[in-house]
């Protein structure tokens, strides 16, 4: 295959995993919200899926390419750039009614936000393509899938989805229509097809940083479980019986359960 129909592939998988971002608002369209209980466990399941990824996907991967040397760094990397971005829009307040008026600033603003939480998502799917076309994989429409490949779309599509529904819990009660929300919803994950194929070109013409990419992705994803996930789960579980508690660790080991033996496949 040549190296624009590998790039497409690569876009189609990304773009898949931003859909399914969408998805996480259609229980809207048949209950008017969700409780706190049910939120808490959603941001527990998205935890346990992203840490299952990064440890039995990216950091396993990695392993076998690089030493954990390079792992450490891409790791640190992965944070520091997720601690950056951050501290320069840690003080946003962005207003979903006013996406369509936003000026230029605000725009820019918009997708720095939506870039940190989504693009290094879109980067661990983008490496997990690194062996795309060699012997080993899942023949699929004429190419040859890495299985990695197909364990990390699956893992951040269905982590996609409670992400989706807590997008767009506070949308509901902004009043934004119902297909609205899945259309936000969506856009919040767009970074990820770029992500994505940007991750692969690079892993592809220079594929000694194969290990420090794998490190890379697995750092920040598992520093935004750590720094956003978890802490948004507690915080909205506060007034919950134990704040919660129960219900984030049943969501995380669901989460682990699930994603697990795709991991041995």
């Amino acid at each position: 295959m040549s190296l624009l129909e590998n790039l497409t592939l690569v876009f189609v998988a990304g773009l898949l995993t931003a859909l399914a971002t969408g998805v996480g608002a259609l229980p809207f369209f048949f209950f008017e919200e969700i409780s706190d209980r049910g939120n808490v466990a959603l941001w527990g399941l998205s935890s346990g899926i992203m840490v299952s990824a990064s440890v039995f996907g990216l950091l396993e991967e990695g392993l076998a390419e690089g030493s954990i040397v390079d792992i450490a760094a891409g790791m640190a990397v992965g944070v520091l750039l997720v601690v950056v971005a951050h501290s320069v829009i840690v003080d946003a307040d962005v207003d979903p009614r006013q996406y369509e008026e936003a000026d230029f600033k605000k725009l820019v603003l918009i997708l720095g936000i939506l870039t940190v939480h989504s693009f290094p998502e879109g980067i661990a799917v983008g490496v997990s393509f690194a062996d795309l076309g060699l012997e080993g994989g899942v023949s699929f429409l004429g190419f040859t899938v890495p299985v990695l490949a197909i364990f990390m779309t699956v893992a951040i599509s269905i982590h996609n989805v409670p992400e989706g529904t807590a997008i767009s819990i506070p949308l509901r009660t902004m009043g934004v229509s119902k297909w609205r929300m899945v259309g936000w919803a969506i856009f919040s994950s767009l970074p990820q097809p770029i992500g994505a194929v940007i991750a692969f070109y690079f892993v592809t013409i220079a594929r000694e940083f194969l290990a420090f990419g794998f490190g890379f992705a697995a750092g920040a994803m598992i520093y935004l479980v750590l720094t956003e996930f978890i802490p948004e789960a507690l915080d909205i579980g506060a007034e919950l019986p134990r704040g919660g508690k129960p219900e984030l660790v049943g969501g995380v080991l669901v989460g682990v359960v699930v994603m697990v033996p795709l991991a041995f496949i």
